[in-house]
């Protein structure tokens, strides 16, 4: 049985973390890579993982997209713009492991993918893949005519039967309004197979009024009316929440271990989703593809960064393995 295909389209930016003039790690980082490089280890020997972006020429360009094949990720569809650079962030964390960002991206090369030269060849590839995944970043970086190209592709892959994942991700700066941000994620929603959105996104973006039980409720009823055909509400601590919108199922809660040390919560949605889509691409059930989510996600949020680096720390807690010990 070949591996299942899935491609992540979105960016990847330097990462700046710690004091500004005091002390500071660079690595790399961006919403969509981080679940790439996840899903890259948890589902290592039993999915091939295609990043899909654009890169410059430069030093630090070519350093990332070698350390994302040395994670097992396929990066054929990488594709290479001499005139422009990644993007940059700094990250800055409060004593509770919160962190705030600054960002350096309004001219990066992911922003201009889909006016490559090669992007049409990208498009034929993605024909091959069985899922494609992208978040709400993907979609708010991109200038309005090419937001709609890539919708207007995604629309074509879903209609030949490519499953969607969508990650609502929701960040207000990237966006001129709420109102065009929520006219895209419209549109988005309309070709999503499976939503994975956050109880504080769908707080920002449709303002709800209620809370809890109520929220989610209310959350699922929208994304259902909207075309999403199933969705996870991700609730940080208190777990996830899932709904089958194709049939008047119940609403299921999935509960997360608690973590103890909480040192940087960078990431952990992208942990997540990846764990998620590695167990449900590898045939497990929802709640335990969301085991496996809240798992690799716990041990995410006890380090530093968008990406933990120390790869023993995953064989110790089992993540390599973890999806055995999930199966029915």
């Amino acid at each position: 049985m070949r591996a299942a295909k899935i491609a992540l389209i979105g960016e990847c930016m330097i990462e700046l973390n710690g004091e500004p003039f005091g002390s500071m790690t660079q690595s790399y980082g961006g919403d969509v890579l981080n679940s790439a490089v996840y899903l890259a280890r948890a589902g290592k020997g039993s999915l091939d993982v295609y990043f899909v972006t654009a890169m410059g020429v430069d030093p630090l360009s070519c350093g990332m997209i070698t350390r994302w094949q040395q994670e097992g990720i396929n990066t054929s569809l990488v594709l290479i713009d001499s005139a422009h650079q990644p993007g940059l962030y700094l990250i800055q964390l409060d004593e509770q492991g919160e962190r705030t960002f600054l960002y350096w991206r309004n001219n990066s090369a992911a922003r201009y993918l889909l006016r490559h030269a090669d992007y049409p060849k990208i498009c034929q590839q993605l024909e091959g893949m069985d899922a494609l995944y992208l978040s709400g970043i993907t979609l708010a970086i991109l200038p309005e005519e090419d937001r709609q190209l890539l919708l207007n592709d995604l629309k074509k892959l879903s209609s030949q039967g490519k499953t969607i994942f969508f990650d609502s991700n929701y960040r207000p700066a990237l966006w001129e309004s709420v109102a065009q941000a929520r006219e895209c994620y419209q549109k988005m929603y309309a070709i999503t197979d499976i939503a994975l959105v956050t109880d504080d996104d769908e707080l920002q973006l449709w303002g709800e009024a209620s809370t809890g039980v109520n929220l989610m409720s209310e959350s699922f009823n929208r994304l259902q009316k909207m075309g999403v055909k199933q969705a996870i509400i991700k609730a940080g601590a208190k777990g996830c929440f899932y709904r089958d919108l194709r049939e008047q199922a119940e609403m299921q809660h999935i509960a997360a271990e608690p973590v103890a040390t909480v040192v940087d919560t960078t990431a952990a949605g992208d942990a997540f989703n990846a764990g998620f889509i590695s167990g449900l691409l590898n045939g497990q059930s929802i709640h335990d593809s969301a085991l496996l989510g809240h798992e690799l996600a716990g041990v995410v949020i006890q380090h530093k960064g968008a990406i933990v680096s120390n790869i023993a720390t995953w064989q110790i807690t089992g993540c390599f393995n973890v999806q055995k010990s999930h199966k029915k």
